[in-house]
């Protein structure tokens, strides 16, 4: 689709009478509402107001683009308008704007329409361009620069995935609307870059969805990133990289600051959203089955974690306090328990399922992955609570296959069909299938779950402190890694099925390691160099708030005395927490949590500390003195 495909003879104003920001507007709007390509002016006007409401579009060179994603466009367009006068728009160098691009996109613009609208925006940034629009005489005229300017643009095209000549800078750009101003700052960027003789990839963060992505290895390898976005970017990907970031408009008007500091490497090392639990995701190396797992796992975690809580703070006012027949009946417990329990919890399952499915096909995954896991804990046996957990899993990686094979499927549909894809077609095909295959499988799937449950209820004592030892001592292997967030997993889905023994046993391994090289540092300060006994000193906090990731420094420094350590600490921890018979409804937290316990609360803490003398002092013995190494 050509950009005169968009812009029309009356849809051009070649002279505003209008000398104010509000007036363009409302001079454009109506432009484009008299040529019949709105559904309603008035909530067109809003949406635009509302654009420029989060940051001006006025990106300065004598240019607005005002623009707006709207129901209320009953066909994508462009309105041209040009003010020989100028008029003060609020632009980003506080010069007066001339030339004018109002684009409308429709709520269900398809890919096509969204790149030519986003094509327009980088023609903007060459300045020829921009004089001969300024000098034209007529609106034919104006039609006849654009397409010159598309032709050329087709015959110098270079594509975006073509292998990288040197340099290792990479850039992200996104805007709030992602039509304008995310392709403008690209296309700036790759511009300067080239006079520079510097090398660059850039992704862009647009309303089509991600473009050009950065894989893990051009991460891995760059210099330095740039993100010049007014919107929200995935950074956890850039931890350990010098890291610069600012503004969508910075990179449409400093790139070449900008590059100059990626390449001096003149930025802070991003160290990532601050000190990741041991229930976090790793951001890092994950691929397949595990990485759409743990997608699952960490966007579920706020409910497990929030309702968890509140659950056990009901239990406060007493075991029966949310029961109105009960006499410990407390109206605030009961609404805590509503909370917490009826809604937090019960949305746990489905939202696991959702960013399974979601890490698997992308947006289209995530509805049908909802109802699938819904389907899981409601649609099971008779008088239970469904498949639960093992469940949601299963609903999760079926709507994401599904859905792709779904997606596949529609590819043979002619482009027109693009923008009804994702609002009818997906949705229905994935969802009907996922549902149809839950509905017949969640039965025996509700068998597995429930005899599973009762198997490890009915484990003896000696069983479950054998299992707590285990437990425990996976939480300290790779502190955060995958065996780690194995352990962790298996307490959550336990927790779902009402055994609340596995995550206490778990949580009390975790805080073991960094706990006890904290308490290594202060006893053994022969054996650890300065640095380290600083280091020491935040773990004392980090394990008390369950962040195992906190002896990781200690561990890659001298990890065959210090990992086995830490492992016979943690496996302690855990079987102790069993044997005195521990329960935890909250599956995170910490010291936070450890007065909520069913069970003794001492004996917990005692379980702990345990632990962390066990292996501070096996650390203590193993590790050389400083001098003698």
């Amino acid at each position: 689709m050509n950009i005169t495909d968009l812009l029309k003879k009356d849809t051009i104003l070649l002279d505003l009478g209008s000398n104010s920001k509000e007036a363009v507007i409302d001079e454009l709007v109506t432009k484009l509402d008299q040529a019949g390509r709105l559904n309603n002016k008035e909530k067109f006007k809003e949406a635009i107001l509302a654009r420029e409401a989060q940051s001006t579009t006025g990106i300065g060179e004598g240019i607005a683009i005002p623009h707006a994603k709207t129901s209320a466009v009953k066909t994508p367009a462009i309105a041209f308008g040009r003010s020989k006068q100028g008029v003060d728009y609020s632009s980003l160098d506080g010069q007066p704007s001339h030339l004018f691009f109002m684009i409308a996109a429709s709520e269900g613009a398809n890919q096509t329409h969204l790149e030519t609208l986003s094509r327009l925006s980088s023609f903007l940034m060459d300045d020829n361009f921009r004089k001969k629009l300024e000098k034209a005489t007529s609106a034919d005229e104006i039609m006849e620069i654009v397409n010159a300017k598309e032709k050329k643009e087709a015959e110098d095209d270079i594509p975006e995935d073509a292998p990288s000549t040197g340099g290792n800078i990479l850039a992200v750009t996104g805007c709030p609307t992602g039509i304008a101003h995310t392709f403008m700052a690209a296309d700036k960027l790759k511009a300067t870059a080239k006079e520079m003789g510097v090398s660059i990839k850039v992704e862009t963060n647009g309303s089509g969805g991600v473009k050009n992505r950065l894989t893990p290895e051009e991460i891995e390898k760059a210099d330095a990133i740039i993100i010049a976005a007014d919107t929200k970017i995935e950074t956890e990907r850039f931890k350990g990289k010098p890291l610069i970031q600012v503004p969508v408009a910075k990179g449409i008007h400093e790139p070449r600051q900008l590059i100059e500091r990626a390449v001096r490497k003149d930025a802070p090392i991003y160290q990532g959203s601050g000190g990741s639990s041991s229930s976090d995701a790793d951001a890092k190396g994950r691929t397949g089955f595990y990485k759409h797992l743990m997608n699952g796992v960490s966007n579920m975690l706020p409910f497990v974690v929030g309702g968890g809580i509140l659950i056990a703070i009901s239990f406060l006012f007493g075991i029966y306090s949310a029961d109105p027949t009960s006499d410990q009946y407390n109206r605030f417990a009961e609404m805590l328990m509503t909370i917490g329990g009826s809604n937090a919890f019960y949305l746990m399952v489905p939202v696991l399922a959702g960013f399974i499915a979601s890490s698997i096909a992308d947006r289209p995954g995530f509805a049908p992955g909802m109802v699938g896991g819904l389907i899981a804990i409601t649609s099971g046996i008779e008088g239970t609570s469904g498949s639960g957990f093992l469940g949601g899993l299963i609903a999760g990686f079926l709507a994401g296959y599904l859905t792709l094979l779904v997606k596949k499927g529609l590819e043979v549909l002619p482009t027109l069909f693009d923008g009804l894809k994702t609002v009818l077609l997906y949705p229905v095909l994935s969802i009907g299938l996922t549902g149809l295959v839950m509905l017949i499988i969640n039965p025996p799937l509700t068998t597995i779950y429930t005899g599973l449950s009762d198997w490890l209820q009915a484990l003896g004592d000696a069983n479950l402190v054998l299992l707590g030892i285990i437990l425990g001592g996976m939480m300290a292997i790779d502190m955060g890694g995958p065996i780690n967030k194995a352990a962790y997993t298996f307490g959550i889905a336990m927790l779902d099925a009402d055994q609340f023994q596995f995550i206490a046993a778990i949580m009390a391994g975790g805080m073991v390691p960094p706990l006890a090289t904290a308490l290594a540092t202060n006893i053994f300060k022969n054996k650890f160099t300065e640095q380290e006994r600083q280091a020491g000193k935040s773990n004392y906090a980090l394990g008390a708030f369950f962040i195992t990731e906190g002896a990781i420094p200690f561990a890659a420094a001298d990890p065959a005395r210090v990992i086995p350590s830490i492992i016979i600490g943690s496996a302690a921890a855990g079987g102790l927490s069993m044997l005195f018979d521990i329960g935890l409804r909250a599956p995170h937290g910490g010291i936070v949590v450890a007065g909520l316990v069913d069970g003794n609360p001492l004996l917990y803490l005692l379980a702990i500390l345990i632990g962390t003398i066990i292996s501070a002092f096996l650390i203590g013995f193993l590790k050389k003195d400083l001098e003698k190494e």
